[in-house]
């Protein structure tokens, strides 16, 4: 269930310790943290990819947050991008195609501005059922949870990218991508988030008084 929170959590800057098993790449902890400048730049490709779908929409000028006991997928990949708003600023993002996905206990949430005071959208789905998505894209600034990818691929050139549909980034950008990714306790801050198609299993949607946010 959404847990609620006043606080943005502190982003740690640790480094993840991979362990090889089974076919998978496990990461105990996992974290992606979007970050202006050059850093952004050498890290995630740093160049706007045209055509994309989640390229092809100005975004709004405030993220949200996503959490899930756990994501499951099936053809991942990602590279880095831009996200533009309807104001003319820009910031970096890690731009993730999922072919498929099933979330577990969805909850989203966006934190609004209004003149009687803040108020917070919370939706909730995939409590009993999961949540089911396909040809998901991903505009990510932030991601939290304990990582397993299978077959993984860590510094493909993004062009090449080829374990998720229409996936490719520019030529000599950084890429990553997996046969398949798990996600558990994720904690999600993003910019957008489309889908070729979404099932949403026992869907709830408030709108509450105050910062209610998924954490």
């Amino acid at each position: 269930m959404p847990k609620a929170s006043d606080e943005t959590p502190e982003v740690s800057r640790g480094v993840p310790s991979p362990n090889e098993g089974n076919g998978g790449t496990r990461w105990r902890w996992f974290a992606l943290a979007a970050i202006p400048g050059f850093v952004a730049a050498a890290v995630l490709g740093g160049a706007t990819t045209q055509g994309l779908l989640a390229a092809s929409f100005a975004v709004s000028g405030d993220s949200f947050k996503m959490s899930a006991d756990q994501l499951s997928g099936q053809g991942f990949a990602q590279h880095g991008d831009v996200a533009e708003s309807v104001d003319g600023s820009s910031r970096p993002i890690g731009l993730s195609n999922i072919d498929t996905a099933e979330l577990t206990n969805l909850c989203m949430s966006s934190l609004w501005d209004l003149p009687i005071g803040e108020a917070t959208l919370v939706i909730t789905a995939g409590e009993d059922d999961p949540v089911e998505g396909s040809a998901m894209v991903i505009d990510i600034e932030q991601l939290q949870g304990n990582a397993e990818f299978g077959s993984i691929e860590i510094g493909r050139d993004a062009s090449t990218l080829d374990k998720a549909d229409d996936a490719q980034g520019p030529a000599g950008g950084f890429g990553l991508q997996s046969d398949t990714i798990t996600v558990t306790d994720m904690e999600l801050t993003s910019w957008a988030v489309t889908s070729g198609s979404l099932r949403l299993a026992g869907l709830g949607l408030t709108v509450k008084p105050g910062n209610h946010e998924c954490f």
